[in-house]
């Protein structure tokens, strides 16, 4: 009896050993089955995160070119205002320095006229003339010549 008893021990204890193997592995597939849910949660949420980063770096793309289209536009018409200005400048430089030849010139001649000497030279001739002669030797002549920038169209 005793080899039976213990014959029932030991096949109890295999039954309920092999009942705890059981229920540990179905716990144990359980436990993997949720770490998977998770783990499957987890990645959706990172995939999620990275869709949107990427999404937000795309609309960042877009918005950053528009500005670099404008930025570049806005140069573009700046550029050409200047060159507008450049040209206008040029255009009254050569206007004033011809103006100032102009000046310098009638006043040569008003300088001619007031000494009534009869010589009249300038760097390019020498010319010699009676003073009596010449109708424009007046007295109220006697005053500077001013050049206007509205004598000259531009």
């Amino acid at each position: 009896m005793m080899a039976s008893s213990s014959g029932n021990s030991s096949g109890s204890t295999q039954l309920q050993n092999s009942g705890s193997e059981e229920d540990l592995q179905h716990v144990m597939d359980q436990r993997k089955r949720k770490r998977m849910q998770s783990n499957r949660e987890s990645a959706r949420r990172s995939r999620m995160r990275k869709q949107k980063h990427l999404d937000d770096l795309v609309a960042q793309v877009a918005q950053l070119r528009k500005e670099n289209n404008e930025i570049l536009s806005s140069i573009n018409i700046t550029n050409q205002r200047y060159l507008t200005v450049e040209a206008d400048n040029s255009i009254l430089r050569a206007q004033a320095m011809e103006l100032s030849q102009r000046y310098q010139s009638l006043n040569e001649i008003l300088n001619y006229m007031n000494t009534g000497n009869g010589v009249f030279e300038t760097e390019d001739f020498h010319v010699t003339v009676d003073p009596f002669m010449n109708p424009m030797n007046n007295l109220y002549l006697n005053q500077p010549i001013i050049a206007s920038p509205y004598m000259f169209p531009y």
